[in-house]
């Protein structure tokens, strides 16, 4: 019970008739314990997209966190490898950074799905997490937003493109790099990738956020964070 409160704080907005149903199951929480997980629940979520998702927007976000900088897919590190050695090191970073600058874009898409997603959490998603393990919560998350998320950063990248000027850097990158002789002409979708990219650096994020709510008592910013998490690490 301890466990699946703490899960479910991290990031659901369940309704009032769910959490009287966890209150129904486990009577010792009562009318106390039902407002301060309702605001739990609140809290931690905004944490979660505050302290983690909403740093992947920012300049850099991704180009300088390792941990969800994009690389480049498998077919053009021969392009990356080939500019580079006639001399073009500085073309192939920029293509880089273009690439990590439209995912950035993109995520500012993210929070009102996220919002969405944990709103129709239901009491057997919750106990689907409760029997998971430390991203059980993440999982959930990736497999009800995926979609969508798609559906809203594909589009943004795309525009992204044009915006910080990748189209041109990447038609001046592939043009160069098919003019070499003997190369294999490449044409990727670029946009594709980058936007699963995109997403699986979101996931990550939260993942890092789920783990250490879970378990670092100095992440409960709080008191309310902290009564309603304590109930876990007495489980």
């Amino acid at each position: 019970m301890k466990k699946l409160i703490a899960i479910i704080a991290l990031f659901s907005l369940s309704s009032c008739a769910e959490l009287q149903q966890i209150a129904n199951q486990y009577p010792t929480l009562g009318t106390a314990g039902n407002i301060n997980i309702a605001g739990g629940l609140r809290e931690a979520l905004n944490n979660g997209i505050s302290k983690q998702v909403t740093k992947l927007t920012a300049t850099d976000g991704f180009l300088k966190n390792e941990a969800v900088k994009i690389l480049l897919p498998q077919e053009l590190r021969k392009v990356d490898a080939g500019l580079r050695s006639i001399g073009l090191s500085s073309l192939a970073d920029e293509g880089l950074k273009v690439l990590n600058r439209a995912a950035e874009d993109a995520v500012k898409e993210a929070t009102p799905i996220f919002v969405d997603a944990v709103k129709n959490m239901t009491f057997t998603d919750a106990k689907t997490i409760l029997l998971g393990n430390n991203t059980a919560a993440t999982a959930y998350l990736q497999s009800s937003t995926s979609t969508a998320l798609y559906g809203k950063f594909n589009p943004v990248i795309k525009n992204s493109f044009s915006k910080v000027g990748a189209d041109k850097v990447w038609t001046n990158i592939i043009t160069k790099y098919n003019s070499i002789p003997l190369v294999n002409k490449v044409n990727p979708d670029l946009t594709d990738y980058v936007t699963n990219q995109a997403m699986d650096g979101v996931f990550k994020m939260i993942a890092v956020e789920e783990l250490n709510i879970r378990t670092n008592i100095t992440a409960r910013t709080s008191p309310l964070l902290q009564s309603v998490f304590a109930m876990q690490d007495k489980k």
